[in-house]
């Protein structure tokens, strides 16, 4: 899971995401509005974690501005502001919970879990894609000969492949959801795990699963899912 979190105060981002990043997210930060507006638009996360008192845009406008753009990313407010007015104001604008601070990790932690586990449960779990079943919740694919050992970036590229279907998905894309948009990237990582999942799944390269679309991109081709 991919975590944006947008916070001014570098004495509690830096400890924060590194806390997140030890419990298995991925986190990208921002240390204001604008740069967090933008990476929230801009790249694919699964949870966004929001200051409210945010320098250059703050976080009730980005929150709206993150909704009129058409994200429905699961959003948890952060706030120093202990009156109910802001509180509801983060929720109108489109935010899903919030944390009044000062807060304990462990009470941040279990409200991502819970807004994570919301977002999953809107979505089947369970996904039967021809000779390949995959379960979303526990994260296994299996097919018709047992199950498939997947590293963790190849799953995620499958995930990312099955959540984008039928559209398709460029490098660029599968690059900004794989790796911190900071990264120095290499597009022929894309290739190689395309190709390994390829093997993986359709060893015989019978089902065309995963369609190449010359200088466009990658394309899950399953009918009837």
């Amino acid at each position: 899971m991919r975590l944006l979190l947008i916070e001014d105060e570098a004495a509690l981002r830096e400890p924060l995401a590194k806390k997140l990043v030890e419990a298995g997210y991925r986190v990208d930060t921002a240390s204001d509005g604008a740069d967090g507006l933008y990476q929230a638009c801009e790249y694919p996360f699964d949870l966004l974690i929001v200051d409210l008192g945010l320098p250059k845009l703050n976080g009730v406008e980005l929150i709206r501005k993150v909704r009129a753009a058409g994200k429905s990313t699961p959003i948890l407010v952060l706030t120093a502001r202990s009156n109910w007015q802001d509180k509801v104001a983060g929720l109108e604008a489109g935010a899903d919970d919030y944390l009044t601070k000062p807060f304990e990790y462990p009470e941040l932690a279990a409200r991502v879990m819970a807004l994570l586990r919301r977002a999953l449960k809107a979505q089947p779990t369970g996904l039967n894609l021809g000779a390949i079943q995959v379960d979303l919740a526990r994260q296994q694919v299996s097919t018709s000969a047992g199950p498939v050992e997947l590293t963790a970036f190849e799953y995620r590229l499958l995930e990312y492949l099955i959540q984008q279907r039928p559209n398709v998905v460029s490098k660029q894309a599968l690059s900004d959801y794989l790796y911190p948009h900071d990264d120095d990237r290499d597009s022929n990582v894309i290739e190689v795990l395309i190709g390994r999942l390829r093997r993986k799944l359709d060893p015989d390269a019978q089902l065309g699963l995963i369609e190449t679309l010359r200088g466009r991109g990658y394309r899950l081709n399953v009918d009837g899912v």
